[in-house]
């Protein structure tokens, strides 16, 4: 099954805090993600920042109910169902919306005046305009960052792709070296060299792992259009490379894609050949900081419980 999304369990943890017994926030996220039957699998889904989905969004149902009344803390950490979120139950026993949470709570008074910022105790953005069923859109607040991160890091990747597509194979050569050294390779020193175009033998560069070049990556890098195809001769020509350099393990990396034969030809041969495409090179270069640079640093807080006591 999917994970329903924060709304999707709003109605479950009421049910379960019902019986009366007030509970920690982790209790309860096991006992709903039981409730609606959640998968071994389910349970090991992650964001991108390694928090548990189920974990996140059900913590931000626990946070959305407690903001307009119908759960209540009677200690830190603790959740019980209010006299109003029993009614809610009541009136909405198979499920709710942030929308109808928000109506319920202006109609009974619970509605908080100002919402309280915090991790768990903020409903993010304005809830009073989310017409979504439970089980589809809306993302909670953390998984909106993280989609959004996503939304232009996908666009930076195309615009990577273009412009080292629209360089020089030199220029190409130099940035996948960098890349390689930015993620480690290379050693202390981080060395590495381009050989030269004219007779690198299938080898556009070389990675020196140790200081006395004892432990080398041989480097193949291939500038071709995006819906361009890396097929299995490049990657045996480059394994010939390899060998006649005396060496067992390169990288080849390409702005196109590989073929299933490539591929297949790469796991199948006993040296150690990684296929690196244009979409995987991309989000490489934007984790290790290659060809782009960070334009804005979002800060997410919560609330300083050690503060409060």
């Amino acid at each position: 099954m999917s994970i329903p999304n924060y709304q999707g369990f709003m109605i479950p943890l009421l049910r379960i805090l019902s019986d009366g017994t007030p509970r920690k926030l982790r209790d309860l996220r096991e006992l709903v993600a039981d409730a609606v039957g959640l998968t071994a699998e389910d349970r090991r889904q992650v964001l991108n920042s390694g928090q548990v989905v189920y974990h996140s969004r059900i913590g931000w149902a626990a946070s959305y109910l407690s903001t307009y009344g119908a759960v209540s803390k009677p200690e830190r950490g603790i959740y019980a169902i209010s006299e109003a979120g029993q009614q809610l139950l009541a009136e909405n026993p198979e499920s709710v919306t942030t929308k109808e949470l928000v109506q319920f709570a202006e109609a009974h008074g619970t509605a908080p005046a100002v919402a309280p910022d915090g991790e768990n105790d903020n409903p993010g953005a304005d809830a009073s305009a989310d017409t979504s069923a439970p089980g589809s859109e809306p993302l909670d607040p953390v998984e909106q960052i993280e989609d959004g991160v996503q939304r232009l890091n996908a666009s930076i990747a195309d615009e990577l792709l273009t412009r080292l597509h629209d360089n020089d194979p030199a220029f190409f050569e130099q940035a996948v070296l960098d890349l390689l050294i930015a993620m480690g390779y290379g050693g202390a020193e981080g060395r590495a060299t381009r050989t030269q175009l004219s007779n690198d033998g299938g080898i556009d560069g070389v990675i020196d792992q140790d200081a006395l070049g004892l432990s080398r990556i041989y480097v193949q890098a291939k500038r071709y259009a995006v819906a361009s195809t890396v097929g299995r001769p490049d990657i045996q020509a480059f394994v010939g490379a390899l060998q006649g350099a005396q060496a067992n393990q390169g990288v080849f990396l390409t702005t196109g894609k590989f073929s299933r034969g490539a591929s297949q030809y790469a796991d199948a041969i006993q040296s150690r050949v990684v296929l690196i495409d244009g979409e995987r090179l991309t989000r490489l270069m934007i984790r290790y900081g290659v060809g782009v640079q960070v334009e804005r640093t979002v800060e997410i807080v919560k609330i300083d419980e050690d503060f409060f006591e």
